[in-house]
């Protein structure tokens, strides 16, 4: 049962890393997309103006949040893969050395000397290399994260999030596109925040409401800074 509980956990804290990623990326999506319509409504009532900068940036961002997620997978998958051949080539070539370090490992948690020797012993007549990955690495070599599948879902949640400002914002006339945008931007942001805390076992109420700020105090401030830049302008 209890090993059941521990790789229960370990797969459902996989999927709470993907879901906390995902939900990151919709919120940076939305914000930043948002922010830019603002800024650009602020300075121009044009429609063109508008639609062009916010698909710019959708795709700016989407792109940049793929390339970033795959460099950043793909340097922690290298590293792992790094020290996994460490590991093995120290396994091959100073087992007892190894063994020892495994044995005060289980003693650092805790565990008796005794009985920490005998746990290393079973283990390692188990699989040395299994062992040791798992107590000192924490890896699991068949479940290295892929790079590709990681810059896929940054870059989805990333324009999925970025499209609910950019459509909101072009067909409402020009009086109401402010209102209207904040108003699904608040929403948006205040399920992006459920989720996040869902996703981290945080409080709702205060992730929600911090989200919400922070996404409506970009938007006010690029506002701000594009109706200065439109009466300075003369646009």
């Amino acid at each position: 049962m209890l090993l059941h509980h521990e790789w229960h956990s370990k797969g459902a804290g996989a999927k709470l890393n993907w879901l906390r990623a995902s939900v990151l990326g919709a919120n940076d999506g939305i914000v930043s997309v948002a922010s830019i319509v603002a800024g650009v409504a602020g300075a121009s009532d044009s429609s063109g103006f508008i639609l062009t900068a916010g698909t710019a940036g959708l795709v700016a961002g989407a792109l940049s949040m793929a390339v970033g997620e795959y460099i950043s997978v793909s340097t922690q998958r290298d590293t792992e893969r790094a020290l996994l051949q460490k590991e093995k080539f120290e396994l091959e070539t100073m087992p007892e050395q190894e063994f020892e370090e495994l044995v005060s490992m289980y003693e650092a948690k805790g565990v008796t000397s005794q009985t920490a020797r005998i746990v290393a012993k079973e283990l390692t007549d188990h699989g040395a290399f299994a062992a040791h990955i798992d107590v000192e690495l924490g890896i699991d070599p068949n479940n290295l994260t892929n790079p590709v599948s990681a810059a896929l879902a940054s870059a989805g949640s990333f324009f999925l999030g970025a499209l609910i400002p950019l459509i909101v914002v072009v067909f409402p006339p020009a009086s109401l596109r402010m209102p209207v945008m904040l108003f699904a931007v608040v929403v948006a942001l205040a399920g992006t925040g459920m989720l996040s805390a869902y996703a981290g076992g945080a409080n709702k109420t205060k992730a929600t409401l911090r989200v919400m700020f922070g996404g409506i105090l970009a938007m006010a401030i690029t506002f701000g800074v594009g109706k200065i830049i439109g009466i300075v302008g003369g646009i």
